[in-house]
């Protein structure tokens, strides 16, 4: 059975934040892997994808992910796209129309404003969540007819602040963009390392913006081994290559 996990705050709307089971991939991306960008079987993938739809109630060939490239792009759609879009968040006010991003420890968020029916899927790694792919989401909403204090956001299985050690310079890059920025981070146990809390700092950014509700699952993806896949795991097991988790949410 596919498995997922689901937002207090969304209740009622149609999500899922994908875990690892229930898919048919196998070796590293064992077993639900919604990654296109992975080595993986295609026909694997293309199965898992056609589960994930499925268990949202939609055909696979609506279920829309675009190409992440790690930035603050930010696209409305209305209908299925031919060719993937290069952005890290979906928007939309169009029923039946399934919105997804895929992490492997960066954030995965879904949003929705559901007195305006307008709703969001957005991708935020590090870079995407420093440069402001989170504000571009929710300006993209608001030309819905989203209000920010109606928007419910949610953040499904993310890397934890136990997890993420980064070096001086990425540090660096953040304290350079606000002083502010110190304060996700505290020292690691590797001189001139620290420990970031990517989690904490969407937290914050959303609540900046000014959105009504915020709910983080909590779920560590680099400790929670079973129920998800993990960039940084594989890295530091040597391993040729990681799946991807994948979060959704439809307009009934």
């Amino acid at each position: 059975m596919t498995e997922a996990l689901r937002a207090k705050n969304l209740e009622g709307i149609a999500h899922a934040f994908f875990a690892r089971r229930g898919g048919v991939s196998e070796g590293v991306y064992e077993s639900l892997n919604g990654g296109t960008g992975s080595d993986d079987d295609p026909a694997r993938v293309a199965e898992n994808r056609r589960r994930m739809a499925a268990h949202l109630g939609i055909e696979s060939e609506r279920l829309l992910v675009p190409f992440q490239i790690h930035s603050a792009e930010a696209l409305i759609v209305e209908a299925p796209f031919a060719e993937r879009p290069r952005c890290d968040a979906l928007v939309t006010a169009a029923p039946g129309l399934g919105l997804g991003v895929t992490g492997a420890d960066c954030g995965m968020l879904l949003l929705a404003d559901r007195h305006a029916q307008v709703v969001a899927a957005a991708h935020a790694g590090w870079k995407g969540a420093l440069c402001g792919i989170l504000e571009a989401t929710i300006g993209r909403m608001e030309k819905l007819g989203a209000r920010r204090a109606s928007i419910a956001a949610a953040l499904g299985p993310t890397i934890g602040p136990n997890s993420y050690e980064v070096g001086a310079d990425f540090f660096a890059r953040f304290a350079a963009a606000g002083s502010e920025n110190a304060a996700f981070f505290r020292p690691a146990q590797r001189p001139d390392h620290f420990m970031f809390d990517l989690p904490r700092f969407i937290a914050a950014r959303l609540k900046a913006a000014g959105i009504g509700q915020f709910e983080d699952l909590g779920v560590d993806t680099y400790v929670d081994e079973a129920r998800c896949f993990s960039y940084r795991r594989s890295v530091h097991r040597q391993e040729v290559d990681y799946g991807r988790l994948l979060a959704a949410i439809v307009l009934s």
